[in-house]
């Protein structure tokens, strides 16, 4: 798969969690963090190793295009949108800090390490935001939700980037 594929998929992934969270709502946001959120995280490793030296602009960029579509087809996702920016930068910088440090390490270190501290930012930053109150149970169950989609698309990643 070309580069180009994996930034569409990033950013349908992003655009799709942002709208069926904004429309299911808080409970349905674990479901979500393991489909699309594990997904991106995963994605995301990729493409720090694709980006090089531009990945702070391009992943800026991404996440702020995710969220821009999201508004652009919902105007009524906004606070969604907005908590999705933050929580996913934030987890952006925590992951490549621990994806960074892994750089010698096989692909799926790497990412399944970074996976976690990226998981944990987001799944404090997004509800939260998101909804207006910390609620602890949906912060465990995407952190877990999002670990074990994350490992199983990072499986997945490492296998077509094998090919």
């Amino acid at each position: 798969m070309k580069n180009y594929h994996y930034v569409i998929v990033f950013l349908g992934a992003i655009v799709a969690a942002n709208l069926l969270v904004n429309y299911f709502g808080p409970s349905a946001s674990i479901i979500i963090a393991f489909l699309f959120i594990g997904l991106d995280l995963s994605l995301r490793d990729h493409l720090h190793e694709a980006f090089g030296d531009k990945l702070i602009v391009k992943m800026g960029a991404l996440i702020l295009s995710g969220s821009a579509i999201t508004v652009a087809l919902n105007f009524d996702a906004m606070q969604i949108a907005i908590a999705s920016t933050v929580a996913f930068g934030c987890s952006a910088v925590a992951d490549s800090v621990v994806y960074q440090f892994l750089k010698s390490k096989k692909f799926l270190v790497k990412s399944n390490a970074s996976n976690v501290a990226g998981s944990a930012v987001d799944s404090v930053l997004f509800p939260t935001i998101a909804f207006g109150a910390l609620m602890p149970e949906i912060v465990i169950a995407q952190f877990i939700a999002k670990l074990v989609g994350g490992f199983i698309f990072a499986l997945i990643i490492k296998k077509m980037r094998d090919q």
